[in-house]
This record gives C-alpha cells, structure tokens and sequence, in this order.
C-alpha cells in the first residue's frame, strides 16, 4: 500500500479556505490518510479549523492524522506539500491603512492586493515572511512543493524563486479556470464544453484560444458569439457572485477593445490601468461600475460570514461540501500518484514567453506528474498584451529589486512606474505618498525601510 503525504497548512486559521481545499484532498483516494498539519500563529483560529478539519475527515471517511502547531518548523518536519495561505497585517490594521493612506493623498483603489501602491507594501510585509519558510523547508522539509496562495502572487513568487531557487514552488490562482466558468455562465453553456489557451501574468493573463465543443464534436471559437452577446446586452450575467457592486463591465469594455478577454475581474483590471479611476471623473466611474474600496467592503462582509459559517460547522454533525475550483489537490494527487493532471501555474518565466522578459514571474499551463510541475511553452504573445503586460512587470520588477537589495529608493521607483498612480498623481506627490505608508505601517514593514 502505498504510503501517505504529509500536507503543510501554514495560515490555517483561514478556517474556510483550508475546509475548501482539504474538501477536495479527502475526496481523492490516494490523499485520504494525509497526514495535515496545521500551523497558525493564532491559537484560537488554529482550534476552530481543527475542529471543523476533524469533521470534514469523518464526513469524507479520510482516515489520517491532525496535528495542530504554532511554531512553524516543527509544522513543516519532514512536510511532502505546504499549502500557504496568510495575509501579514490582516484587514485591520494593514489593508486599513493601504487604503486610508492613499485616500489622503487623493488615490483610490478597488482591490489593492496586486500592484500599486496597496499591493507594493502588502509585498514588503508579505516576502520577508515568505522567506522564512523557504529557510525553514530547506533545513526540514527541502524535497517538498510549496503551493503559494498568497498575493501579490507575481511578487511573492518572484522573490522566492530569486532567492531561493532551490525550493520547488508554485504560486496558484482561481482566476483562470473562474473567468471559464464565469464566461459560459454567461453565455449559458456547460463549463465543462469550453477548451481554452491562456498566458500572461497573475492577475493579467488572457485567453489566446478560447472554444466550445459543439454536438458533432468539433470546437469553435467562443469570441464572436461572446462579443454579440455583450453588445445585446446579454453578458455579463448581473450579480453572478451575489455582489451587487461588480458588474464586470471593465472587462468585457476591454475585451472589445483588445480582442482577447482577461482572466482577473473587472474590480482588479481597473486599477492596474491608467483609463479607469481618475479624481473628477466620476462619469468612468459611473460608466464602467467601478467599485472604489470594493475589497475593504469585501473584508467586513467576509468577516461576518465567517462567524456564521464558522458557528455552523462547529454545530453540524458532518460537514459536506462540493468540489471547489482550487488546483491544490489535482497537484498533489498528480504528484503523489503520477496520474498527470493540467494547471494554470505561477513561475519564473524560463523560456516560456518570449516577448515578456526572462526571469519575471508569468502564469501558464503546467504539466503536473511524479516529476514535479513543469511549466509549458507559449511562444509569442500579441504584441499588445504584452505591452500592457510589461506595464505591470515593471512594477514587480522594481518592488522585487527593492526587497532584494534592501534599496529603499527602488520602492519609490515602483510606484511611480504604476500605471493607476503614475495617471493620477503627480512625481512628488508619489514619493509622499510612499513616505507616509511606510511610516503608517511601521513594523508591519522590514527594518530596513525605516533606516
């Protein structure tokens, strides 16, 4: 009999985002006697996802171990997968001050997770922690593939892969395979009839190939008949997640004027590009439904479900749930039992996509099997996908070279090069707002910072 994985959760008081994933895990044969260690530094959050993961392994009949650490270390002796999943400074008082910070000084944001200035400090917060547990894996567990869930993904992979090469990382997204969903939701089709080709960066990757499988068995494209229905009036389909105040327009106002449709919502896009959110322009705000302090509103409403969600689960007698759509335990299982599986990956830009540049961090379609996740060949991007690409790895670029070399000016230099802040604010109002940041986050931010 085969012998069973030790899983790694390092951020397991994300109570329902390790019952998402462990969902999944118990459902696969080969993972049901997975050893799970859960590691948190909150004791109480670390308890409450012990009790919920103990009943999902009774309803799913799994039969492994649980074991529950705050020390992270001891979490990861001798670990086969660690799944990562925190966020440093939390909602309140990090993502707070993000966007407080830079309403004073007349920049607003939607998400603030990815890029700009939001998503630059949530990076030099993020990567020191991210560091410790490469060091931590390579003196514990140093065979072992991290699954990185933490943004900015593009970032934090990037920094990881610079500076410890040696560890075998991927970082993972929803974004590719949701957008499918979301897309044949709109259109009414089966999900499961869509067969696509998609490439780009995290958050910026588009569909090269986007096709449906018609009753004699042939594919054909979906654009066509994805722009006739924006244009009727017919996509997107209103309030598809339940939130009344991301109506995807963004996108599909992109899609029509790129010819390819992006796979991040239509929340994030606005910000990583000059044209949406400007002072005085509430008329773009108005006529694209741009969400400002979406992911703040998000983070309350996440907040008071959680507490219900959680009560529930700690009062049911099992816990059942549906597949979700994370990749994590298609990539264990692939790797575990070799049966090769297909994902959308975040990696370092190897040869992969020629007219992006080496060395930056890009998502593609992976090949996952007993060797490991090995990254696909793109070639060529349209060359306009990849010049707005490259407006978002300059940023990367320079934040990465930041925290790498302890160079203070390179975070300013990152700023400016947003495409968001660079259209709304002037050079020395950029280099203010970036001072008070980091005066507002304090230790929050690596030491040097404040030298």
């Amino acid at each position: 009999m085969m012998s069973a994985p030790k899983i790694t959760f390092i951020g397991a008081g994300s109570t329902i985002f390790v019952k998402n994933i462990l969902g999944d895990v118990f459902h696969r044969e080969a993972l049901k006697t997975a050893h799970i260690a859960l590691m948190d530094i909150d004791p109480t959050r670390l308890e409450e996802s012990h009790i919920v993961v103990r009943k999902l392994m009774d309803s799913a009949g799994a039969s492994g171990k649980i074991t529950c650490h705050t020390q992270q270390k001891e979490a990861l002796q001798d670990a086969d997968f660690v799944v990562v999943a925190f966020q440093i400074g939390g909602y309140e008082p990090c993502t707070v001050t993000d966007f407080e910070v830079c309403k004073r000084h007349g920049l607003e944001q939607t998400i603030a997770d990815t890029l700009g200035p939001g998503g630059i400090m949530r990076a030099l917060r993020t990567i020191p922690h991210l560091w410790q547990i490469c060091e931590d894996m390579t003196e514990v567990c140093p065979d072992a593939t991290m699954l990185n869930y933490v943004n900015p993904m593009a970032m934090n992979t990037w920094a990881m892969y610079a500076r410890y090469p040696h560890i075998k990382q991927v970082g993972l997204c929803h974004s590719v395979q949701g957008t499918a969903e979301e897309l044949a939701r709109d259109l009414n089709i089966d999900p499961a009839t869509l067969r696509y080709r998609c490439a780009g960066i995290n958050h910026m990757a588009f569909y090269l190939e986007l096709e449906r499988k018609t009753a004699d068995g042939s594919y054909v494209n979906l654009y066509p008949e994805l722009l006739a229905a924006y244009e009727a009036g017919q996509a997107p389909k209103p309030n598809i997640h339940g939130n009344t105040r991301c109506q995807n327009i963004v996108r599909y106002e992109m899609f029509k004027k790129l010819g390819y449709f992006v796979t991040e919502s239509s929340e994030h896009f606005a910000e990583y590009t000059p044209w949406f959110i400007k002072p005085g322009r509430e008329d773009l705000i108005e006529r694209y439904k741009v969400p400002l302090d979406e992911y703040p509103k998000r983070c309350v409403e996440q907040l008071a479900n959680w507490h219900k969600e959680l009560e529930e689960y700690k009062n049911a007698s099992r816990i059942d749930i549906k597949p979700s759509r994370e990749y994590a335990s298609t990539i264990m299982n692939a790797i575990w039992t070799g049966e090769p599986s297909v994902i959308y990956g975040n990696v370092r830009n190897e040869g992969l996509i020629d007219n992006l540049p080496q060395g930056c961090c890009v998502e593609v379609a992976c090949l996952v099997d007993a060797n490991g996740i090995q990254p696909t060949k793109v070639g060529t991007l349209p060359s306009h996908l990849a010049a707005l690409m490259q407006t978002n790895i300059n940023v990367q670029t320079l934040l990465t070279e930041a925290i790498l070399t302890e160079n203070r000016d390179r975070v300013y230099h990152a700023a400016m090069m947003d495409p968001h802040t660079a259209a709304v604010l002037g050079i020395d109002e950029i280099y203010a707002l970036v001072d008070d940041l980091i005066a507002a986050h304090g230790d929050w931010l690596p030491s040097w910072l404040h030298r």
